[in-house]
């Protein structure tokens, strides 16, 4: 292998719970919200999915949403418009909430990397492992990566809004090979979606997957990697 490509959500990093996305957004915004009810309305914002790489929904996509919603990775409006549309079903007490809630799963302090991360980077970097990010995101999400000072080991960042296409559309894989400068049948793809990031099979990537687990409970799910590396 000459080069290793890495999902970002699930992956690498992990985004807050459900209540500390909205205990964050209602602190800020002065918004008093009795613990019962910020309990209750986490359970209720979970439920619909508004949390971008948070717990998958367990109610449907509402109709008026659905083509909104299945497109969402293509660009940034479509992903806001869909997060912030899922999240409307919920009602919250001011109608800032629901993009103020969007704005902080962007910040860096809602992310935190897996406990492996930095090691298995590191580790393929001083191997001379070219490492890409191949995410399906509305979002830029490098400035996560400098915060928690992981940037230094990616050598490019393939985002699917900057794209118009997302995975598992095999181009957005090709793009992230090209960009690493690397052939795909010497490129490991790594990510915990079997379908989206499943789809860098048919480009001829190997692909490993990990768990979408919270950061406590998967303290050494990368580490395999640098073994199939070898």
């Amino acid at each position: 292998m000459k080069g290793a490509l890495f999902d970002f959500s699930g992956t690498l990093f992990r985004i807050e719970s459900t209540e500390s996305w909205l205990r964050a957004v209602v602190t800020d915004a002065d918004v008093h919200v009795p613990e019962p009810e910020l309990t209750d309305l986490a359970r209720e914002l979970e439920s619909v999915g508004a949390l971008p790489g948070g717990v998958p929904a367990t109610r449907p996509v509402p109709a008026e949403l659905a083509e909104v919603w299945a497109a969402r990775d293509r660009g940034a409006d479509l992903h806001r418009a869909a997060y912030t549309g899922v999240a409307r079903q919920v009602p919250l007490p001011d109608p800032l909430l629901y993009d103020a809630l969007y704005d902080r799963h962007r910040a860096p302090a809602a992310w935190s990397a897996y406990p492996d991360a930095r090691e298995v980077l590191a580790g393929l970097r001083g191997r001379g492992i070219a490492v890409g990010v191949v995410s399906n995101i509305g979002w830029d999400l490098r400035p996560v990566f400098r915060e928690h000072g992981l940037d230094a080991y990616v050598d490019a960042y393939v985002l699917s809004y900057e794209h118009g296409i997302q995975k598992p559309d095999v181009r957005l894989f090709a793009t992230a090979c090209d960009a690493l400068g690397v052939a795909p049948q010497d490129t490991l793809m790594v990510g915990d979606d079997r379908r989206a990031d499943g789809g860098a099979a048919a480009l001829g990537c190997a692909v490993h997957f990990v768990d979408h687990l919270p950061v406590a409970h998967r303290p050494a799910g990368l580490r395999p990697v640098l073994g199939l590396i070898d």
